[in-house]
């Protein structure tokens, strides 16, 4: 038998994402603010480029989030 749909803690753990998208997002800068004109013009395309996808994933996170919440209420 399939286990009942548990939605209860999806905000915490969409917000939990959210919070270790930027942590990483911020170390990232960081290291290319310290290191940027020591590596190679690959690495820091590759590194500004994940930095980019991060950032989409955030606006992600924060729309589930708006939409999880709206949901919540609704019930």
């Amino acid at each position: 038998m399939a286990k009942p749909d548990d939605r209860s803690d999806n905000v915490e753990k969409l917000q939990e994402s959210v919070q270790n998208t930027i942590g990483n997002f911020r170390e990232a800068e960081d290291y290319l603010n310290e290191f940027g004109d020591e590596i190679p013009v690959e690495e820091r395309n590759t590194i500004e480029d994940k930095n980019e996808r991060r950032k989409e994933s955030i606006r992600g996170f924060r729309s589930e989030i708006k939409d999880e919440a709206q949901g919540s209420q609704n019930q």
